[in-house]
This record gives structure tokens, sequence and C-alpha cells, in this order.
């Protein structure tokens, strides 16, 4: 049975607060782990109201400490919103903590507007272009001491963290590929590359000692309720999300609406459903059917769901709907 795991931004919901969404995400990844879902990765994003997981690295923390077996990571850290080291420490100290319990996943992007990315890091002339030297350098501080290593990341030496690489373009999947890392792809809000990228990533994957294969994993939405019609309601909160995010007016997760007819232009809502394309919504059939043909199209490794879903105990439902699907896949 191919591996299920699982995304989470810790949503704000619109009048709730973000005590209330970590509280929510906790609850959620005991229940994932007892879905026999993999990893509970969580998101790195400033500046959005709608997204409680700026300091990932603490969140990870709450959610580790609060499950026992399940993986718990990042999907990502923004790297150059930091310096190696500084993640080094954080992610040697979860490490130390949760022992083979952690990932690290990295992007180059800065999960934020350009001010807030000033104000996060006040240097934006280089970092996108320094983020192959960045994760060279991350990597050495989880390795063995090296003759003449000077700067050491303490807890994080020779801890081994695995790091992966993630992404929503060719770009990240050619460097995992030549750095023998695993790589994820964002196809649940970006899936216009995902054929590509996948392809490019085996094609000129290099063995690590870590990684002798090649390890592929891509995200969707899953949106599951009893019926189609019912799975469709759900999704509008992530739709209405996902324009107001797109008209440069982001906010709290919305409640589900009957219909987004209206609420839309043309155009606006051609935008969004590519955005959102990678989905499984609706009946337990519906999730099955969409779940297989995205695994069998993608030929990946592991799946990871994500899902926006305004009510909490309609979002678990729907995660354990996706992982009943991929269980009944086997």
């Amino acid at each position: 049975m191919i591996r299920y795991s699982l995304l989470d931004l810790a949503p704000i919901a619109e009048g709730s607060t973000a005590s209330d969404a970590f509280r929510h995400s906790l609850d959620l990844a005991r229940k994932a782990e007892a879905w026999g879902y993999h990893r509970f990765w969580l998101a790195e994003h400033h500046g959005m109201p709608g997204i409680a997981s700026a300091a990932t690295a603490v969140v990870i923390a709450h959610v580790a400490g609060g499950t026992e077996r399940i993986r718990v990571g990042s999907g990502g850290v923004m790297l150059p919103n930091h310096a190696p080291l500084v993640i080094a420490e954080q992610f040697g100290t979860l490490e130390s903590l949760f022992p083979g319990r952690i990932d690290l996943g990295l992007g180059r992007a800065p999960g934020t507007d350009q001010a807030t990315a000033y104000a996060l890091r006040r240097d934006l002339h280089s970092s996108a272009e320094q983020f192959p030297q960045d994760v060279q350098e991350l990597r050495r501080y989880f390795g063995p001491l090296q003759s003449g290593q000077h700067v050491k990341a303490i807890p994080g030496l020779g801890l081994g963290v695995p790091i992966w690489l993630l992404g929503s373009s060719t770009y990240s999947a050619q460097l995992a590929a030549e750095l023998g890392l695993p790589f994820a792809f964002a196809s649940h809000f970006a899936p216009g590359l995902l054929d590509e990228a996948l392809a490019i990533y085996r094609r000129y994957f290099r063995p690590s000692e870590q990684w002798p294969q090649s390890y592929a994993m891509a995200a969707m939405n899953v949106f599951g309720a009893e019926t189609d019609e019912a799975g469709a309601v759900l999704m509008s909160s992530a739709q209405q999300q996902f324009l107001a995010l797109r008209r440069g007016h982001p906010g709290p997760l919305p409640p589900p609406v009957p219909t987004m007819a209206g609420r839309w232009s043309d155009a606006e809502r051609s935008g969004v459903e590519q955005a959102l394309a990678c989905s499984a919504v609706g009946s337990p059939e519906s999730l099955r059917q969409a779940i297989a043909r995205f695994v069998e199209r993608t030929g990946v490794d592991e799946v990871m769901f994500a899902g926006q879903i305004y009510d909490h105990q309609a979002r678990l439902r729907s995660f354990e709907m996706a992982a009943e699907a991929v269980q009944a896949l086997s």
C-alpha cells in the first residue's frame, strides 16, 4: 500500500483564534496517527490571517510532543527566510527531543509578501540565488564533524535529520535530483508542472548516502463527505480563501457556501479551479477513484493530503475518508 501523509496549515477559521487552530492541529495529528498516516507536516507562512503556522518549528514541537509514532516535519520551512545554522539548531533540537520522527522539508519561496519577507530577513537581493549553497550548508550541519570545521550546530551535529526539497516548478526537482534528496511537489495548489517535475527528478536523480534511490511525493486536496454535493460545499471554503488571496485580500478561512455562483468572474473561477485541480471531492467512492487516478498518473512513492475545511469535525472526517480510500486501493 502506498504511504499517505497529511499537510496541515493550522487554519484559522472565521470566528476562531490561533489557539483554536493549534488545538485542532494536535487533535488532527493524533487521529491521523491512529488512521495510519505516515507524516504530519506543517507549512511556514507569514502575515496570513488564515494560517497560524508561522513559527513552524514551535508548532512541530507542539504536535510531536502530543503524538507517539507519526513523523512530524515542515512542508516546508522557507530557507531563504533564515540562516541555515538557525534551522539546523531548531531541527537538531526537535530531533533530539523526538528521535527518528522529524523531517525537514525546505522551500525557496518567501511564503509571504515582499514587505513581510524584508521584515523577516532584511536582504532580498541574493537569498533565492543562494538556495543551493544554503541547502548544502544545512546538510553539513547535520553530518559528522569535518576536519577544520569551526561552525557547528549544537544540537544538530551528526543527527542526519532527513532533508526534503519542496517545490511547484522544475527547479527544486532538478536540485533534489542532483543532491540525491527526496522531493515533494506542491500540486495541491500549483499543479501545472507536476508531471514534468517528477520526470526530471527521476531522470536525473543521483544516489546519495542517505537516499540510494529516488523518493517522490506529491500533494492533493481532499474534501470528503457523504455525498459529492456535500463535498463540493466543503470545498467552497478553500475556493473562497484562494480567491481572496488572489485578489490581494487574504483572510481567515470562511465558512462554506451552497454555491460559488456569483462570487467570482469566469476568469477567477478558471484560475482557482486550475490551481485546485488536484483535488478529490465528494463521497467515499469519488475519493477512492480520484486518489487512484492521481497515484496512477504520478507513480509517486507517497501521497500527501491537504484540505482547508472550515468545520473541524468535517475536516477530521474528510482526512479519515482519505485514509480509508488509500487502504481500499491495496
